[in-house]
């Protein structure tokens, strides 16, 4: 059985001329956390783009769960099990914090068609109801249902995000920067969710903040200049001379810790 969730080879990406990624390859074995880093520019996003759809790659092949297939559109995220958080949360005011969550459950399911979601069959909505109930209690965010986005706290904005992206029952969960604009009881609380998730999928996530990599992730990939420079364990590629001079501009290691974590 193959274990790998998701797998690319060779992924490159080009921008009016403008090499964004050259001969990019990253595997996410299944039940596993692999940090996607790099100072800013590295190509993350891009490669986060790629994935789902939103960008064409010049060259690269994908393969999800031992298939290999072209790179999927946005509409087959869903279907494919793959799902994704943003950077901001981005939730919809004019719907309830469980109609924002129920929203996750299908592309169809937009916040111009509230009537739709309301006006479903009874045991639709009920199904729909409980999945994203379900979601909300595993971040942590059960005693939100009757809230509304207005009254969260940022913190708890957040949770709720991840509900919905959590709501489709993915395999493959990409998160972008999840624990940016949070305080450090909220970081260490968001890593013992992740633990918990790689349980349930595989996930990729591109985070600036190097201690919380350390904490959650089973392997790190490092990016530079649109360049896989590293991969390993944190620990095998904080020593990385590549990546040094990546963080720091220089390879002297008397100040990696201020960097890159002790």
């Amino acid at each position: 059985m193959n274990s790998s969730q998701l797998a690319l080879s060779n992924l490159s990406v080009s921008f009016g001329g403008v090499k964004a990624l050259t001969d990019v390859s990253l595997t996410v074995p299944k039940n596993s956390v692999v940090g996607l880093i790099g100072p800013n520019g590295a190509g993350k996003t891009t490669v986060f783009n790629c994935i789902s759809g939103l960008v064409k790659s010049d060259s690269g092949s994908f393969e999800f769960d031992g298939v290999k297939r072209a790179f999927p559109k946005p509409h087959e995220l869903v279907g494919l099990g793959i799902t994704r958080t943003l950077q901001g949360v981005g939730l919809f005011n004019d719907l309830s914090v469980l109609q924002n969550v129920m929203v996750g459950a299908d592309k169809k399911y937009r916040p111009n068609f509230v009537k739709e979601i309301l006006g479903l069959s009874g045991k639709t909505e009920a199904n729909l109801v409980r999945r994203a109930e379900e979601a909300l209690a595993w971040v942590g965010g059960a005693s939100l249902i009757g809230r509304e986005p207005s009254e969260l706290s940022y913190p708890d904005s957040k949770r709720v995000a991840l509900a919905r992206a959590l709501v489709t029952n993915p395999t493959l969960l990409m998160l972008d920067e999840p624990a940016a604009g949070l305080g450090q009881d909220d970081i260490d609380s968001l890593a013992v969710l992740i633990r918990q998730l790689k349980k349930r999928c595989a996930i990729l996530i591109v985070e600036h903040h190097v201690d919380f990599v350390r904490e959650i992730s089973d392997s790190v990939s490092v990016l530079n200049f649109g360049k896989l420079i590293a991969s390993g364990t944190y620990d095998e590629v904080k020593q990385n001379p590549a990546v040094i001079e990546a963080y720091l501009g220089h390879s002297d290691k008397s100040d990696e810790n201020s960097k890159l974590g002790a």
